[in-house]
């Protein structure tokens, strides 16, 4: 299934490689949602509490970053230079690498996770979230290194394989959250097993597992020109580590501070209550599926734009970035057309709290509106994931995240007391300041002198 993306039509590699990867990513937002919907039958303190752990949680996600992102660049560039070995020694560090630091991250989180999320919530919402978060942490290097494995297939031109495995492992996680959640399984009167919000978090690490598995022995059973090799999982390259670290690290940095002011937004969120909370938590998953389209041309077009630097034609990757940002930019338009006629009727879905319903429809209304202009930006930084050129990441997300939407939601709800509208509203700025940054760097230029190799 391996693919050499430096010839022939753009678009229809970008396509090829873009939709297989958005229906797997969808899939696996059907599985968070599925969460969402199995939990918010226990309670809305229940989804708040996930919620609250969900937010906490993905700082680590930091750390996937920095190495998710240098491995796109060191395995597409070396596949596009045709230097199978290299390309084999880049995947194998990639997974055991990240496997090893998603090991330290989960240890250290578990430590100060309790002390984190009681200072959002009560103690009823923070043992939910308790319940549903130490397993998933303790499953996390198996989240990290299946994920790693789902990029690599992408970097050689298979988008098939992972869009398989994450429709699979989604149907299955569809099946077993009732069962593990719920003593009688709802709609069908069968018995379950009753672990309420502990039976989620199952159900999803079970899901991840396997997922990891199958990807993970496919990927070791190859019989193409490029082959990583289980021993070779066993010891540590320092030259290659040292690139999975340096260049990804404006990426890990821009998640940590990203996912850091969703922490702070959280705290603005919670001063309105519980239900809030829960608001912000089933709408903000649905906001995923926003991002499905823009990430998956995204990371089809870095795949197309990396193995064209690595061939040397740069010209040819400029061509791939901005057919992206224009088909990012389409797919945002359709998803804000989708929050304002249908939804209050998405969130209604998920909970039957007049409140949540209310705060979870403006939130989908008001914080939807500057993704069209987002996703012609991100559509372009593809052209940085895939060079290796990723400062524009960092800088973008710290002045629009920390220099606009904060200091909007300190002006507004702190000095002059708006109500909650505005944190949904802060959104709207703050993405349209990270777009022009993103269009800013991406007209410089640089990105096109970087090489990983």
């Amino acid at each position: 299934m391996e693919k050499d993306l430096t010839k022939g039509s753009v678009i229809k590699h970008i396509l090829l490689m873009a939709l297989p990867t958005m229906f797997g990513m969808a899939a696996q937002m059907v599985y968070d949602l599925v969460d969402i919907f199995w939990i918010g039958m226990i309670s809305s303190e229940a989804i708040a509490g996930v919620t609250i752990f969900s937010t906490i949680f993905w700082m680590v996600d930091s750390l996937n970053e920095i190495i998710g992102v240098s491995s796109i660049s060191l395995v597409s560039q070396a596949y596009g230079k045709k230097d199978y070995n290299q390309t084999a020694r880049s995947i194998e560090q990639t997974i055991s690498f990240k496997f090893l630091v998603a090991l330290i991250a989960a240890t250290f989180m578990a430590v100060f996770l309790e002390p984190l999320m009681s200072l959002f919530a009560d103690e009823t919402v923070v043992n939910y979230g308790l319940e549903y978060g130490y397993l998933r942490l303790f499953f996390l290097p198996i989240m990290f290194s299946s994920y790693s494995v789902n990029t690599v297939f992408r970097c050689l031109g298979d988008a098939k394989t992972p869009m398989i495995i994450m429709i699979f492992v989604s149907i299955l996680n569809l099946f077993l959250d009732p069962i593990f959640i719920f003593e009688t399984v709802p709609f069908i009167n069968l018995p379950g097993l009753g672990f309420g919000v502990l039976g989620a978090a199952i159900a999803t690490v079970v899901s991840q597992s396997i997922a990891f598995l199958i990807g993970f022995l496919i990927l070791f059973s190859r019989t193409h020109e490029v082959k990583p090799r289980i021993k070779g999982l066993f010891r540590l390259n320092k030259d290659i580590d040292i690139k999975l670290i340096t260049i990804g690290m404006p990426n890990g940095v821009e998640i940590l501070f990203r996912n850091l002011s969703n922490i702070v937004i959280l705290g603005f969120v919670s001063l309105f209550g519980n239900q809030a909370i829960a608001a912000n938590g089933i709408a903000g998953r649905i906001f995923g599926f926003a991002f499905v389209p823009l990430f998956g041309l995204t990371m089809g077009a870095s795949s197309v734009v990396g193995q064209a630097i690595g061939a040397g034609d740069i010209k040819r990757s400029e061509r791939a970035a901005n057919i992206t940002g224009i088909l990012g930019s389409v797919a945002m338009l359709f998803f804000i057309v989708m929050a304002f006629g249908f939804g209050e009727s998405v969130i209604s879905l998920f909970t039957n709290d007049a409140i949540v319903i209310k705060y979870g429809t403006e939130f989908l209304k008001y914080g939807s509106v500057g993704l069209v202009v987002l996703g012609y930006g991100y559509g372009l930084a593809s052209a940085f994931s895939a060079s290796g050129y990723n400062f524009p990441f960092l800088l973008s997300s710290i002045i629009s995240r920390w220099g606009i939407q904060l200091c909007i939601l300190i002006v507004a709800i702190n000095i002059f007391n708006q109500p909650l509208t505005w944190v949904w509203l802060s959104y709207m700025f703050g993405d349209i300041a990270e777009s022009f940054i993103l269009f800013y760097f991406y007209q410089k230029g640089r990105w096109k002198e970087k090489k990983a190799w």
